[in-house]
This record gives structure tokens, sequence and C-alpha cells, in this order.
């Protein structure tokens, strides 16, 4: 597995429902990225310009909302995965 390193936040986005409300089926093209995500594992931290460290707010599993087009996606054993800051982190869904 990845270890991100500093601030940053590994996670696994959920894919996205292919049919409509209405009952359609959206073809790949009409999808949206998803901004639902697992966090699959968290940094190293960091520390504050007094020296303090930086705790994070999310844990391994958390079920996350993150930002559209953040983050460098990469693939690692057929799955994709992207790295993002902690900051694009917007929401952990309960």
């Amino acid at each position: 597995m990845i270890k991100p390193l500093g601030q940053r936040v590994l996670v696994e986005r959920v894919e996205a429902e292919s049919k409509t409300a209405g009952g359609l089926f959206l073809p790949d093209t009409a999808k949206e990225k998803p901004q639902e995500a697992v966090v699959r594992a968290i940094g190293t931290g960091g520390r504050d310009k007094d020296g303090k460290e930086i705790h994070f707010n999310v844990a391994v599993n958390d079920k996350v909302l993150i930002t559209k087009y953040g983050g460098t996606e990469i693939v690692m054993d057929g799955k994709t995965y992207t790295i993002i800051s902690e900051s694009d982190i917007l929401a952990v869904i309960d």
C-alpha cells in the first residue's frame, strides 16, 4: 500500500450511480467525477509554524466528501486511488 507523506491522504473514490432517479441509465461520458471517497491511508503529518504537531481530522476507512478535481490519481493493483491534501476534504460522512 502507498503511505502518503505530510498532510496528504490516500482516498478511493466511490463510484457514482449509473442510473438517474427516474430510472434512466447514464453513459460514462455523462457521469460526473464522484466526490464521495473512502480514506485508505493518512500521511505522516506535519507541524505548524510554532512547531506543534498537526493532527488529522480523518481516519482510515472514514467516508468523506472531497473536492471534485483536486489531487493526483494513481493506479495500483488495478484500483484507482487519489492522493489529496487533507484541506481538499470538505466533510466526513456519517
